[in-house]
């Protein structure tokens, strides 16, 4: 018997050009080419898996990557969305390792084609997916953890509001070492109006 979809999956959101939906059967050869075209850009914050990234970026490997996300998502455990930019494939916002119960959290990653990057795409896409994590699904603190190396990443968590918390020493195995990371968290209701309203009043007009 398959289990309940969690509050708030599946959803589908969006603000101007930016849309987030569930990952598509259809996006594979995509996805695909867009991960092989962006390997300098995106392979420094990745995990080490001890594969060649064409290797691990085909469309059958994510054909099985798209499985394991909707599994979890069931389970209520993950909300893995697909990035567009008017209409294009452009990245991932996923939520992950969501805990119920007293601690009601969840873990935030994301990428996005470097050939939007600097339009404020990711940025608004997190803050689409945090209020909506804060909201339908009923979270109550989202934690980012990012390498002190990645100076955009970071720029991007502190501008929607996110606080470093501390400092992780050599936390995960990403790009073929152990890689200290720093922690950031965001709390419901820490900001009147949410991550998006946060966002607006920080773009350009």
């Amino acid at each position: 018997m398959e289990p309940a979809p969690h509050p708030g999956w599946p959803a589908q959101l969006s603000w101007g050009p930016v849309e987030l939906h569930p990952l598509r059967r259809g996006d594979a050869a995509q996805w695909a080419r867009l991960r092989v075209e962006n390997e300098s850009w995106l392979a420094p914050w990745e995990p080490s898996v001890g594969i060649s990234w064409s290797a691990r970026h085909t469309p059958a490997a994510y054909r099985a990557m798209r499985r394991a996300s909707s599994r979890r998502a069931r389970l209520g455990t993950s909300l893995p969305f697909a990035l567009r930019y008017e209409g294009r494939l452009a990245g991932q916002v996923t939520v992950d390792n969501i805990v119920r119960g007293a601690m009601r959290s969840g873990h935030l990653g994301y990428w996005v084609d470097r050939a939007v990057a600097g339009r404020g795409v990711a940025s608004l896409a997190v803050a689409l997916v945090c209020d909506h994590a804060f909201g339908p699904v009923g979270l109550h603190r989202l934690q980012a953890d990012i390498r002190p190396e990645n100076r955009p990443s970071r720029r991007l968590v502190e501008r929607l509001g996110f606080r470093q918390e501390g400092l992780f020493r050599d936390y995960l195995d990403i790009d073929g070492a152990w890689r200290d990371h720093l922690g950031y968290a965001l709390l419901a209701g820490e900001h009147p109006g949410g991550a998006l309203a946060r966002w607006r009043s920080r773009s350009p007009s």
